[in-house]
């Protein structure tokens, strides 16, 4: 799903770790080279380079009343409000490709990939969303039958354990990720998995751009469950629900990495991380002081948001100092568990944007306000990225 809540598809290369460090003073050529993509060939890139395709599972698998499969947050959401989501779609069907993932499995070896980085459903392996609901065997099977063939073609399976599409059950009975109770519910998940498919996977994330997931069902509104401020909302709190919803994605993460490397990583010998998502923000005035600062908060309401609790175990000191206590706080036991809870982290990037600084909102508190940022996509009248060639 993209941030407003259409189904997309899309092919990636996915590096496994990606670390950069750029200075928002830095000077950024006005015009970039154009590369020949036709020039482009696997020498082009480093030994170890891997290509892949990616997925998740409410857009692709489609069986969406068969074999077992309990109902998502996102069968809930297309199904009731079919008017948020373009042309009335929803994953019913998707591409099929609960019946049809040999067929998808061949394209992938013809077009000679590397992996196939996909999602498991949540309440496809376990339909009330906890184990004392009982497990899916036949969702079992049905992961169990694609990992098998995969590799049986030489693609490798990354494995994203959450990718949105929350058990429905979940939500109803506690609020999803608004609840700590997740948290368990989560690890149990995740151990499942571990345990029927870690010694075929070596590559697990646990959750797939928690950044859009905060952002996009609690803030706009425009994806599942559908909550933010406003009477176009289907309920919620923008001020508070989104720090709370990624406070829980994060201790879900971590205590699922927790328990791979204590009961699994040793003798499965795979790797488990997390994959966020990023733009990268430039200062509308490149000499403003305050538009400098303002895309350094801009990315610590984006990336830092996770990056600094992963790697710092708490979050970015921008963030606490403007949401104050409407921010959730790790006790000294979570910040252990957070901080360093990853062996790669994915990074997702589609595009940059401009940002200066805005004075502080005098409406009701809300994260889309939280951060004193403005974002266009054009400066001086030139739209972002646009090339000129002489």
């Amino acid at each position: 799903m993209d941030s407003n809540g259409y189904l997309v598809v899309g092919v990636v290369a996915f590096a496994l770790l990606c670390s950069f460090r750029v200075s928002l003073t830095d000077s950024v050529p006005l015009f970039s080279p154009v590369h020949d993509a036709a020039s482009l060939t696997r020498n082009s890139f480093p030994a170890g380079f891997i290509f892949g395709a990616g997925s998740s599972a409410y857009q692709f698998e489609g069986a969406a009343k068969e074999g077992g499969r309990g109902p998502s947050i996102w069968d809930t959401f297309t199904h009731n409000h079919p008017e948020k989501i373009r042309d009335g779609a929803n994953g019913d069907v998707a591409v099929d490709q609960y019946h049809r993932y040999k067929e998808d499995v061949k394209i992938m070896k013809d077009m000679n990939l590397d992996s196939y980085r996909f999602s498991i459903s949540w309440p496809r392996i376990l339909p009330k969303g906890k184990l004392s609901g009982g497990v899916n065997q036949e969702g079992i099977n049905y992961y169990n039958n694609l990992i098998n063939e995969l590799l049986a073609n030489g693609v490798l399976p990354y494995v994203t354990l959450f990718h949105w599409d929350l058990p429905q059950a979940l939500e109803d009975e506690y609020g999803g990720f608004l609840s700590s109770h997740i948290v368990d519910d989560f690890q149990d998940y995740a151990d499942l998995c571990f345990k029927e498919f870690g010694d075929r996977v070596k590559f697990w994330t646990t959750l797939n751009e928690p950044w859009l997931f905060s952002q996009g069902g609690y803030a706009t509104g425009a994806t599942a469950p559908g909550r933010c401020t406003g009477p176009q909302c289907l309920g919620g709190d923008a001020g508070t629900e989104p720090y709370i919803v990624t406070h829980n994605q994060i201790l879900a993460h971590a205590a699922a990495v927790h328990v791979y490397k204590t009961k699994y990583q040793a003798h499965q010998k795979g790797k488990i991380g997390i994959t966020l998502v990023s733009n990268w923000f430039i200062p509308l005035a490149e000499n403003s002081t305050s538009d400098i600062k303002a895309a350094r908060r801009a990315i610590d309401f984006q990336y830092g948001w996770y990056m600094e609790p992963l790697t710092k175990g708490e979050y970015p000191k921008n963030m606490r100092a403007l949401v104050g206590s409407r921010l959730p706080k790790f006790t000294k036991w979570q910040a252990k568990l957070v901080n360093g809870s990853f062996d790669f982290i994915g990074l997702n990037y589609y595009s940059s944007g401009y940002i200066n600084g805005v004075p502080p909102s005098n409406d009701k508190p809300n994260f889309l306000t939280d951060s004193r940022t403005n974002t266009s996509f054009e400066r001086n009248g030139r739209p972002l990225g646009l090339r000129v060639h002489l």
